[in-house]
């Protein structure tokens, strides 16, 4: 049965309201029974600040965000639709696990502006996520519902994937405190190429399936020369040749082994030169 993502957002909202005024009430009394034993309730509120409140108030943008990187997760393996909390950080990975949504088998997301031509294109993927994760029926609505939450111009393909190209890895940054769990490999400013890869399944031969990627991303730049306006063309121009220089240095890296007894930090230095910056 299709759901709604609206419905499921307004259920959470009214739960973590219940939840917020609850605490308050709760906090409200301590002080009223604690001010009352000191005798200071003349003299001192019992009333506690909202922002005092240690539970969160729903948050739309906030509440959108952590889906798409839920949906990110699963696509990786991380979590799965078949079960609950963290199905795969480390260790043996196990197939069976993921049935209602199958992960990424390479271990790459894609992020092309404007471009939805590889399978593993990362708004691809997320939208394949929401139909199947709350239906086909809705899937439209919730993409809509989904860019309304998240703000900016155009239709709810180009806000989602303006979101997924410019914001989201900031955001991932934020969160884990500087030591993401996702790494995006990026061609520089252009951003003509840029792929999440998630940490916990490095192998190897990941780098090589990132160069196996590298001219196809670039042949489609060079496809779009030929429709494109001539402001358009310089920026295309501008994208092939960053890419270009990308793709000569990347091809001297050696293979790269990445140990967990190193730490985030000291992984992501080892190939910093090819990933975007932690900020």
């Amino acid at each position: 049965m299709a759901e709604r993502i609206s419905d499921k957002y307004q259920a959470w909202e009214q739960l973590c309201e219940m939840r917020f005024q609850k605490l308050k009430a709760n906090e409200t009394t301590l002080n009223q029974q604690f001010l009352a034993i000191y005798g200071l309730q003349d003299y001192i509120s019992p009333e506690i600040a909202d922002h005092s409140i240690t539970v969160r108030k729903a948050n739309l943008s906030r509440e959108i965000k952590s889906l798409i990187s839920y949906a990110i997760g699963c696509s990786f393996g991380r979590y799965s639709l078949d079960h609950d909390g963290l199905c795969y950080a480390g260790g043996i990975w196990d197939a069976s696990a993921y049935q209602r949504f199958l992960p990424v088998n390479d271990n790459i997301l894609l992020l092309c502006d404007g471009a939805d031509i590889f399978e593993n294109d990362l708004l691809t993927k997320l939208i394949q996520f929401i139909r199947t994760a709350y239906g086909a029926e809705t899937l439209e609505e919730n993409l809509a519902f989904m860019a309304q939450a998240l703000g900016g111009e155009g239709s709810p393909c180009q806000v989602l994937r303006s979101y997924l190209l410019h914001d989201f890895y900031a955001d991932h940054c934020r969160i884990y405190h500087k030591k993401p769990i996702y790494w995006l490999f990026s061609s520089g400013r252009q951003k003509s190429f840029q792929a999440l890869i998630y940490y916990h399944r490095w192998k190897p031969e990941t780098l090589f399936s990132i160069c196996h990627y590298l001219p196809m991303v670039q042949a489609f730049y060079l496809s779009q020369l030929n429709h494109a306006s001539v402001s358009d063309q310089r920026k295309i121009s501008r994208k092939l040749k960053e890419l270009q220089c990308y793709i000569t240095a990347i091809h001297k890296l050696p293979s790269i082994s990445l140990s967990p007894d190193d730490g985030i930090i000291n992984n992501y230095h080892k190939l910093d030169r090819f990933l975007a910056k932690i900020n």
